[in-house]
């Protein structure tokens, strides 16, 4: 059994939804210590830079190989932070973090067995983000920059509602790339609004397909079919005119369902073997790290595609989302 630990930037927080989840909080917390120091005793533990939209521009930099990416989070002031700094940045991400004193640096306990996995979050300072740090610190990078991609788990974050719409409304006035993974099903179920109102200044929306199907169950469309809902993502209101949108569903070992102004397309996959699996931790965001890293060299969308699922088959090869020091695909 391996062990290692994805240092973690976005998330969302739990409610507790009883008295006696409340009792038991402190124990149960006290508990996961415990357990976790004598997991990092008994076990070889790796430290991995993680969080689903850092995962992405990690695997973006790598495809990219020159120094061409900026990523904005939130940490504490503790030794995840440092850990976390040197292996986001060693690839060439440019990082600038909040820093949120007091409060520890997110963390993820990742439990592999055989290609099984489990997973044990502790979002902690990555609920912490605040505007005042992208308006004092972190817009010369967003003026800086023509894409941007963020994750729809953000939406969580009390300062990532106003911070997302700063940056979506910032690209649409300047003509420049904005995109937003759905992030999981219960963004679509339970922050629908936000969601909602960030859409409009989207020109490309990822998710998968579970993803998508609840967004479709939420915004009442009666259809389960995929290739329809990426069509009416499509199409919905857009705020800067000048470009479609660009609508893509993954779909696993499927083809990625991909919509746009001309119509439907499906794109294979780099199909994997049993054996050649490691970890799927990081598959998708590595997908969309493949994607993003062809989009900003002008590449078609099939071009695109076939970068995503090469960074993808990469990850999955491997513990966490690590890759080697160069990439066989050449953009």
């Amino acid at each position: 059994m391996k062990l290692f630990v994805w240092l973690s930037f976005l998330g969302f927080k739990l409610k507790k939804k009883s008295e006696s989840i409340i009792d038991f909080f402190p124990i149960f917390v006290l508990f996961l210590f415990l357990v976790s120091l004598f997991l990092v005793r008994r076990f070889k533990v790796e430290y991995i830079a993680g969080g689903a939209t850092q995962n992405s521009i990690r695997v973006a930099q790598w495809m990219l190989q020159e120094p061409s990416t900026s990523y904005i989070g939130c940490v504490g002031q503790d030794e995840y932070a440092k850990t976390l700094r040197e292996a986001a940045s060693a690839g060439g991400t440019n990082v600038c973090y909040m820093e949120k004193a007091g409060t520890p640096t997110g963390t993820c306990a990742v439990l592999i067995t055989g290609d099984n996995r489990s997973l044990v979050a502790n979002i902690s300072a990555a609920n912490e983000y605040d505007i005042s740090h992208l308006k004092s610190t972190g817009m010369p990078l967003v003026e800086a920059a023509n894409f941007y991609y963020i994750s729809g788990f953000f939406l969580t974050v009390p300062g990532g509602v106003p911070s997302i719409m700063e940056v979506a409304q910032h690209a649409a006035a300047e003509g420049k790339t904005f995109m937003m993974n759905l992030g999981a099903p219960f963004i679509c179920q339970f922050f629908k609004d936000p969601l909602v109102a960030a859409l409009p200044y989207c020109d490309i929306v990822f998710g998968n397909e579970t993803e998508y199907a609840e967004l479709a169950k939420s915004l009442g469309w009666d259809t389960t079919d995929l290739k329809v809902i990426a069509k009416k993502v499509a199409a919905m209101q857009k705020s800067n005119g000048s470009r479609a949108r660009i609508a893509i569903c993954t779909h696993g070992a499927e083809p990625t369902i991909i919509a746009t102004e001309g119509g439907v397309t499906e794109y294979p996959i780099a199909a994997c073997t049993k054996e050649e699996i490691i970890d799927t931790n990081g598959a998708g965001d590595a997908w969309v790290g493949g994607f993003l890293a062809g989009l900003v060299k002008g590449k078609s969308i099939e071009e695109c595609t076939k970068a995503g699922a090469y960074a993808a088959k990469v990850i999955i090869g491997r513990s966490g989302c690590t890759y080697p020091a160069t990439p066989a695909y050449l953009l």
